[in-house]
């Protein structure tokens, strides 16, 4: 018996001070700094939601790079079977640095909880979902590299199990002011085959 193929309908980049979808630059930047670049985004997107200004770095890549795909997918306003399988290299280190700076210091101890709460890389799952309205899993791991043939196994096992309608997966990496947000969409439809050669071309492909 063949198994069900599926298929990759959309897809972004944001790193190198742009954004782009389906590989078309939507967005460019001056701005060097991360904050101020990721903020010129937010704007540019027209993106409403006020929590985050509150984020860390790593979960400001990752809900606008989710964001720009799943704001088109016209979501119920109640609940949406769309699972997230992200993944990077330095985990939440950016944000476990301030932290480690906040209580290494006797003198001056004081841990902030606004913090701490991103030190996990997961968080911006969260953040995700609670905007988007995901109810189903999700999943961040770490690898060396950006690893096509795990998103892929993954991916295709949740949607053959009928565990979710539409996978979203990809690479969010933030590191010292360094920083690559790789996302796509999986689902039945779409003009792109859901296989590791794909993942992998679509990843290299700005």
């Amino acid at each position: 018996m063949l198994q069900k193929e599926f298929h990759i309908k959309s897809y972004c980049h944001i790193k190198n001070q742009s954004l782009s979808v389906n590989g078309e630059i939507l967005f460019m930047d001056q701005a060097e700094e991360f904050p101020v670049f990721i903020k010129n985004t937010y704007k540019f997107l027209n993106t409403d939601y006020s929590k985050f200004f509150k984020m860390d770095n790593l979960s400001k890549l990752a809900f606008l790079a989710a964001d720009v795909l799943l704001k088109n997918e016209n979501l119920d306003e109640f609940e949406n079977n769309i699972a997230l399988i992200f993944s990077n290299r330095a985990s939440s280190l950016d944000t476990d640095r301030k932290h480690q700076a906040s209580i290494e210091n006797t003198d001056e101890y004081f841990p902030s909880p606004a913090v701490f709460v991103y030190t996990l890389p997961n968080i911006c799952l969260g953040e995700i979902s609670i905007k988007h309205k995901l109810y189903s899993e999700n999943s961040f791991f770490i690898f060396d590299r950006f690893n096509a043939e795990h998103l892929q196994l993954y991916a295709n096992s949740l949607l053959r199990n009928e565990k979710a309608e539409k996978v979203l997966c990809g690479w969010i990496d933030f590191d010292e002011n360094s920083y690559e947000a790789f996302l796509y969409l999986v689902e039945n439809e779409g003009e792109i085959e859901h296989n590791t050669e794909e993942i992998n071309r679509l990843y290299n492909t700005l």
